[in-house]
């Protein structure tokens, strides 16, 4: 049986939740993401969370970063968010068109999509297109990107954000990828064909959802917090089951394998 770490960054624990979700034959998208916190856990968690999943129970999971199948983590450049030759130079098992990626949206071959934002509601609602009235916004974001389609298309999503009521708001102010839109058979009704988010992971708690409503609702929470912590840093009711358990802790050896061969340098996440 597998030794649990004592000595992990919340970071490690979030790693080590979205890789036990990931299977073998199964692709996951992760876009290029910005910088800062951002590009950590819309990129970063999700980059090493993968490696972490081929290096332990799937091997056959395929990582598309970007337009890279597969780029060797031991080969990623310390900076290669802001040099477009890092990227190019980057070396990874094939490099994929533009026009092959929306077919793979398309055609469903997608197994997961990562996804985060600035906003998220209480049916997975994802917003990073403006802040406020959208004609007059507060702040203006970055854009769908290819948020639309993962949330629109891939067989799930995994959505890996902070948790804070600025983030968790009870209706987000611009939609930029449909989770359960209104709630209930929404999707059905807008005729998604994607099986929309399966796991919001927080540095706080993990959520899904609700089978019939489609609410947020908590399905772990972090060893060192409280339910009533959770849910005094989020900006609308979670559904809260009877019995709610403790985030399964990363092992050592994930913790020793994000640390020392995925992440050496701490480009990804924090350790």
């Amino acid at each position: 049986m597998a030794e649990y770490a004592t000595d992990y960054s919340i970071d490690e624990l979030m790693a080590a939740v979205i890789a036990r979700d990931l299977q073998n034959d199964e692709i996951g998208f992760i876009g290029l993401g910005t910088g800062g916190r951002a590009f950590q856990v819309a990129v970063g968690i999700p980059f090493a969370a993968s490696n972490l999943a081929r290096m332990t129970h799937a091997p056959r999971y395929h990582i598309l970063l970007g337009m890279m199948m597969d780029p060797r983590p031991d080969k990623m450049p310390d900076r290669f968010l802001e040099s477009e030759e890092a990227i190019l130079n980057w070396p990874c098992a094939s490099r994929i068109s533009s026009a092959d990626i929306f077919d793979l949206f398309r055609t469903g071959k997608l197994g997961v999509g990562f996804v985060s934002g600035a906003q998220i509601d209480q049916y997975g609602n994802l917003n990073i297109v403006a802040i406020g009235d959208y004609h007059r916004p507060k702040a203006r974001l970055v854009g769908a990107l290819l948020q639309t389609e993962h949330m629109a298309f891939a067989n799930r999503n995994i959505i890996p954000v902070d948790l804070s009521r600025r983030t968790f708001v009870p209706k987000v102010d611009f939609v930029s990828g449909v989770g359960f839109g209104e709630g209930g058979d929404s999707r059905k009704k807008y005729g998604l064909p994607g099986g929309g988010p399966k796991l919001v992971v927080t540095d706080m708690a993990v959520f899904d959802f609700e089978e019939t409503t489609k609410r947020m609702r908590i399905r772990s929470v972090h060893p060192g917090f409280t339910v009533e912590q959770v849910q005094e840093n989020c900006g609308f009711e979670l559904v809260v089951p009877e019995h709610v358990q403790f985030t399964e802790p990363p092992t050592k050896e994930q913790v020793e394998l994000l640390r020392r061969v995925i992440d050496p340098k701490g480009l990804l996440m924090r350790h």
